[in-house]
């Protein structure tokens, strides 16, 4: 940004060289001017003189060999006091000059600072969108999880297929926001996948696609918020499919190709963390706080820094403790790779649900709120930022309450 010369002008006294007479002038500085490099000094004089002033004999203003001239003195308002009527007249209407030719300088400066503004802000809006976007994925997510990473990149492909590999800031107004809106509800899978977006997953895209806008907002892309004004893509609540406790020992006495796999599965079912926490979690961040085991960790997804006691039968799923900085489950693969054996395996157990290994971190929250754990203390053991995520899982609890109450049906009391 420009800063600004801050020019100040000041009314100055001058001493006719053969009497007693003082000509009245205006001093403007710092003052910028074209072909010159440093600051100047401008004199504007006013064709007014005075021969009353009033000096200030404490405040010695210039000493020559034969003379010495002091400050005039000034009121509480920086107007030279003189001591008859017609010269105090004159010192007010310098002081109005001074004043006009203040509020010139200081309008100048600022159209001139309004004028670089906006040269920069039509700079800016002239810049490709799609790149700042990929910018923004690189330093604000660069820690993030791969999930994350992948929804702010899927959503930059979306945008692309939507209106091309540049779109320059000025192009994005409202209409523009609720025409990619309308893409992403029709837009195809991709890849080998048939059908159209989800609803849920278009809702995600549109919701990084309006940060991607809000933050453009914060950096000076654009003068008005236009991320506010837009509606995000309502989701639709999902049905979260979970084991009951008869199909988790169901497969515990089930053989699987891949131990590693049943292993982390039913430590997860036991534990509710995510597969990324538990492909991560090492020997040393699992301690005991008295008898009582527990693990240490930061969060992949959300960075937290949880510590969560486990039960002794999560303990020994673990196996036989290694080196501190061993990985507790070793060569677990990622959740693309263990798709086919975990859907054999469940099969294999007579299971006929949809499961993927997140189901195990649902089964593990709606088995302790169906055994009276507090939705605090499942939200909390969960890792969510916000109870009303947790909610979810209560909802199912609802149900199975409602079909619990109509499990009992006595015969008809009529006659």
């Amino acid at each position: 940004m420009k800063e600004l010369t801050k020019t100040k002008v000041t009314v100055r006294l001058r001493k006719a060289e053969d009497r007693k007479e003082w000509y009245i002038y205006l001093e403007s500085y710092p003052v910028q001017v074209i072909g010159k490099k440093s600051p100047q000094r401008i004199r504007e004089y006013l064709n007014r003189s005075v021969t009353t002033v009033d000096f200030d004999k404490k405040r010695v203003a210039r000493t020559t060999e034969t003379s010495v001239s002091y400050k005039p003195k000034r009121n509480d308002n920086g107007i030279i006091i003189c001591k008859s009527d017609h010269d105090i007249e004159t010192m007010l209407y310098a002081d109005a000059i001074r004043k006009l030719r203040q509020k010139e300088y200081d309008n100048a400066e600022l159209y001139s600072e309004l004028d670089t503004i906006q040269a920069e802000q039509k700079e800016k809006s002239q810049e490709n969108f799609i790149k700042y976007f990929e910018a923004v994925v690189k330093k604000r997510h660069k820690n993030s999880s791969t999930s994350i990473i992948i929804n702010w990149e899927r959503s930059i492909e979306f945008l692309k297929d939507f209106a091309g590999e540049t779109i320059v800031f000025s192009q994005i107004d409202f209409k523009f926001c609720e025409d990619f809106k309308s893409f992403l509800l029709t837009a195809k899978r991709g890849g080998n996948k048939d059908g159209i977006l989800s609803q849920n997953t278009a809702s995600t895209y549109f919701s990084v696609f309006k940060a991607a806008l809000k933050q453009a907002f914060i950096d000076g892309y654009f003068t008005t918020d236009i991320s506010a004004k837009i509606k995000s893509i309502p989701s639709q609540e999902t049905r979260r499919e979970y084991l009951t406790i008869e199909e988790l020992n169901s497969l515990v006495e089930t053989p699987c190709e891949n131990d590693v796999l049943k292993r982390a599965a039913l430590f997860s079912a036991l534990t509710g963390l995510r597969h990324s926490d538990i492909q991560k979690l090492k020997w040393n961040e699992i301690s005991y706080e008295g008898n009582q085991p527990r693990i240490n960790f930061t969060q992949k997804k959300t960075k937290g820094v949880e510590y969560m006691p486990i039960s002794q039968q999560a303990l020994e799923i673990c196996g036989e403790p290694k080196s501190p900085k061993d990985l507790v489950f070793e060569n677990l693969t990622n959740p693309s790779w263990i798709n086919r054996p975990l859907k054999n395996w469940v099969a294999k157990a007579g299971i006929n649900k949809n499961i993927t290994f997140h189901c195990f971190r649902h089964t593990f929250a709606t088995l302790q709120l169906s055994n009276g754990t507090d939705i605090y203390t499942v939200s909390k053991m969960l890792g969510h930022t916000n109870v009303k995520t947790t909610q979810v899982y209560a909802k199912v609890i609802d149900e199975k309450k409602n079909k619990a109450a109509e499990a009992i049906q006595l015969k008809s009391l009529k006659n």
